[in-house]
């Protein structure tokens, strides 16, 4: 079992190394903006350069709770981890990242909380007009992305497939309308991310790994961007994707058929709530190659085009999404941001929801041995953090993410910060533990976040 001792001196120093590029990579992000004077400032629309908000020191009710959650998790949670059953820690490191996100998000006022995704550039926004055809929302979908049409949608609804409105249409005809519940439901979906990752971990790479996992993915730093947005959402249903893969891959029999097919319908609705998502591709590649068993793609794969061709006769082509969300995407702020400063700054937006202990993680990559089986070993992890590393390198060099990434590139980070349960250098796990912890809360009370 891995332990909370501290690891060699050589990964003491390749870990060191890794947070002073981190570090560095952040600062230069910064000062950057600063130094090129206002009208370059002004291009990248983003007063708190890399990331999007405003720097504006606060507190607020969530500030009390953000700290005893974090220490609570630094002093005792390896500690935890180590002695509950797995579906146990599975379930609290669920319920803490849930808390932990609804602390950090609500530093700011639980009224910017209740109300971030009911702005009028926000999916609820669009919800009454879609809940009287929805039949008619799909199918017209795709015509109304461009933006200077009477009927255009808002920018986050035309950002991404129908499904992400879908989504929010279904829940106001349940009865859970409105931002509050659209916010817990966010944040909700986004937490359940630990469990799926300690699912992931726990089948690829060993029970011992996925402990010590565990803390790590309870006290996320990138919470902050999870509560509330969407793309919490999208990373908790992109992880159980490819939870369900992992063990599709390590089954045999019917349990193999049943979570491939899973793997498919959550992986393929995936894509109709991000386009991005569809670059968990290289995630499930990855999964699959760890296993070193490719037969769950014979059912994951009709799965996943069961819901494209559902999509299809229902109006809405993705292809089709995707190219008129190119067209949209210049039409807005995107034509004048740099992507010379974005095209890099991404990645130090990144930083900041990974942490340093993800930036551990990362430099831990080149130690993975990856000529030798990884299935059962901690390298395993390795290898998911290296695929997060190139879906976040894909996603950038797209040119399709300058600036906000901290928040869209969620269902990439989680996987990065998972990472950190490798870690053990510098006093070992509370130790990283602390400085994701620390990170994470001098952004929520030093960052005012854009509604």
């Amino acid at each position: 079992m891995p332990s909370d001792s501290p690891a060699p001196p050589a990964d003491a120093r390749r870990d060191r190394r890794s947070v002073l590029v981190w570090a560095a990579l952040i600062a230069a992000a910064a000062v950057l903006p600063i130094m090129m004077g206002k009208d370059f400032r002004d291009r990248l629309v983003a007063e708190a350069a890399p990331l999007f908000g405003r720097i504006e020191p606060h507190v607020g009710v969530g500030t009390v709770p953000a700290v005893v959650i974090g220490a609570v998790v630094v002093l005792w949670g390896p500690a935890a981890a180590r002695r509950l059953s797995l579906g146990r820690l599975a379930a609290l490191s669920t319920v803490v990242l849930f808390l932990w996100s609804l602390s950090l998000g609500t530093v700011s006022g639980w009224q910017r909380f209740a109300t971030k995704l009911t702005g009028y550039d926000q999916y609820l926004h669009e919800v009454p007009g879609a809940r009287g055809d929805v039949a008619g929302a799909v199918r017209e979908f795709a015509r109304r992305i461009p933006d200077y049409q009477p009927d255009s949608w808002t920018v986050h609804v035309s950002g991404h497939p129908p499904g992400a409105l879908l989504t929010f249409v279904w829940l106001d005809r349940i009865g859970l309308g409105g931002g509050t519940w659209a916010a817990l439901f966010c944040v909700a979906a986004g937490a359940s991310s630990a469990a799926a990752i300690l699912v992931t971990v726990r089948t690829l790479a060993g029970a011992d790994t996925a402990r010590a996992v565990a803390p790590f993915a309870a006290v996320f730093p990138g919470a902050l961007w999870m509560a509330p947005s969407g793309d919490a959402y999208f990373a908790g249903v992109a992880a159980w994707g490819i939870a369900a893969l992992a063990l599709a891959a390590a089954s045999g029999g019917r349990r193999a058929v049943g979570f491939g097919v899973a793997a498919g319908l959550i992986l393929g609705w995936a894509i109709f709530l991000n386009y991005g998502l569809i670059l968990m591709g290289v995630m499930a590649v990855a999964v699959l190659l760890i296993a070193r068993n490719p037969r769950p793609l014979l059912t994951a794969i009709p799965a996943a085009l069961l819901v494209v061709a559902a999509f299809a006769v229902a109006g809405f082509w993705w292809l089709d999404g995707y190219n008129a969300v190119v067209v949209r995407y210049y039409q807005g702020i995107a034509s004048f941001r740099p992507f010379a400063y974005w095209g890099w700054a991404n990645l130090a937006a990144a930083a900041c929801a990974f942490g340093p202990a993800g930036a551990a993680a990362i430099g831990r990559i080149r130690d993975g041995r990856w000529r030798t089986p990884l299935l059962g070993r901690p390298a395993a992890l390795l290898g998911l953090v290296a695929a997060a590393v190139l879906m976040m390198l894909a996603a950038d060099l797209s040119a399709l993410s300058k600036a906000e990434v901290e928040r869209i590139w969620l269902p990439f980070t989680v996987w990065i910060a998972a990472g950190a349960g490798l870690v053990r250098s510098g006093g070992g796990a509370r130790a990283w533990l602390a400085v994701q912890v620390a990170g994470a809360l001098v952004i929520a009370h030093v960052l005012m976040i854009y509604q």
